[in-house]
């Protein structure tokens, strides 16, 4: 009886969601209205979310997040990331990671008991600069991304155990974010600048960063086409102090990809946004051929602006955060289809940063870096819960 209740009320929440979508999906001209429709009105924190979702705030810069912890949330949170608990006997717990981007930098970390509460909040990495976005590695740690010239990537323990260590291999240059390919062994990175560089160091004793090798990106064809590949050049020096030539400057045939911002790395491809021209990427990891997915200029469905920090489910849709759009998380298909998936209201000064899913795919964490301007743009961290699971079916309904 159990589970014909629930399955009944799936295929209601699947029902509410599909309703507004068949004008949208047949229209030929963009339509922002028609687009938003499944959202509803904005709930007690200001998220407008489709029928079956909610928002709650798990931490709020300034202000300790857990009751027994003495950590105050950090400034303009950023880029984060999900592990499992696997640091102690919390059995079914998780721990969320998050950058600082601000002159004080570093990271902190907030652990989830079972139940999902609050249950501590600590710093795992310090003494660093304007930690922008970062990556999740397969040996559960976080690589924090310093985004300012001749930035370092921190190899970083999310459960607060090992000392934070610097990853030269990685180069030393305004970083955004990076990715690993684990069958190709290797680690895509973004460069945040709008002449930055697409750069990737391949690792020869995988996992190991020992012998590691940074490489820039020379693209050749016609990405808009689909019709581009990369070939890879090493970058000779790949961690130059001041005042020698930066990494982007020192392989002449590189190619400029303009404000290069969240990466993920999905069953073979590599999916990554550059900011500067609003556009998403996608590479094929074996073949190396590169085309662009989304570009708001030509989009058929422009909803999606400002494209930054990103990540992918498991069906391959990309949940794409917007700074300097509509502060909406945005669903994005290979196709280049775009759905909203959440809207915050009346933080048009912030920015959506560090979206990220739990493990079982039902929880969802990201920040809005500034906040609202009535709480003197104090960052804020969510997190969404809801039918994540019916995603994919939403979606299909949009792009048949």
């Amino acid at each position: 009886m159990q589970n014909r209740r629930k399955f009944i009320e799936n295929i209601l929440k699947i029902s509410a969601l599909s309703a507004a979508l068949p004008a949208w999906s047949k229209t030929t001209q963009f339509d922002q209205q028609q687009a938003m429709q499944h959202l509803l009105p904005a709930d007690s924190n200001g998220i407008r979310l489709p029928y079956g979702f909610k928002s709650r705030v798990v931490a709020v810069e300034g202000k300790p997040a857990a009751k027994n912890s003495n950590y105050l949330w950090h400034e303009r949170p950023d880029g984060g990331a999900v592990y499992e608990d696997f640091s102690r006997s919390n059995q079914g717990g998780w721990v969320y990671v998050s950058n600082e981007e601000s002159k004080t930098g570093g990271v902190g970390a907030l652990m989830f008991n079972a139940e999902g509460e609050v249950i501590d909040s600590y710093r795992i990495l310090d003494n660093t600069l304007w930690n922008c976005a970062g990556g999740k590695t397969p040996w559960n740690t976080w690589l924090s991304a310093e985004e300012f010239p001749y930035g370092m990537v921190w190899e970083c323990d999310p459960y607060g155990k090992n000392q934070a260590k610097a990853v030269p291999c990685l180069g030393s240059f305004e970083h955004e974010a990076c990715a690993i390919d684990p069958m190709g062994r290797t680690i895509y990175l973004t460069e945040d600048e709008k002449n930055g560089r697409f750069y990737r160091t391949v690792l020869p004793n995988y996992p190991s960063y020992e012998g590691g090798q940074l490489q820039v990106a020379e693209v050749t064809g016609d990405p808009m086409a689909g019709e581009a590949k990369l070939t890879w050049h090493n970058v000779p020096n790949p961690n130059p102090k001041k005042p020698e030539l930066e990494t982007r400057y020192q392989v002449e045939q590189s190619t400029i990809f303009n404000g290069g911002e969240g990466i993920w790395f999905h069953a073979g491809y590599i999916y990554f946004s550059t900011k500067g021209d609003n556009r998403i990427w996608s590479l094929n990891t074996e073949t190396q051929q590169i085309k662009v997915i989304y570009d708001f200029k030509t989009s058929q469905y422009p909803v999606l602006k400002g494209v930054d920090n990103i990540t992918v489910d498991n069906n391959g849709y990309i949940y794409v955060c917007e700074d300097g759009g509509d502060m909406q998380i945005v669903v994005l298909s290979e196709s280049g289809k775009t759905l909203p998936l959440l809207q915050i209201e009346n933080q048009n000064k912030s920015e959506i940063t560090g979206v990220a899913f739990t493990k079982d795919f039902k929880r969802m964490y990201f920040s809005s870096q500034r906040g609202p301007s009535k709480n003197g743009n104090l960052g804020i961290t969510y997190e969404v819960t809801g039918p994540f699971e019916h995603i994919g079916q939403f979606f299909s309904t949009l792009t048949t």
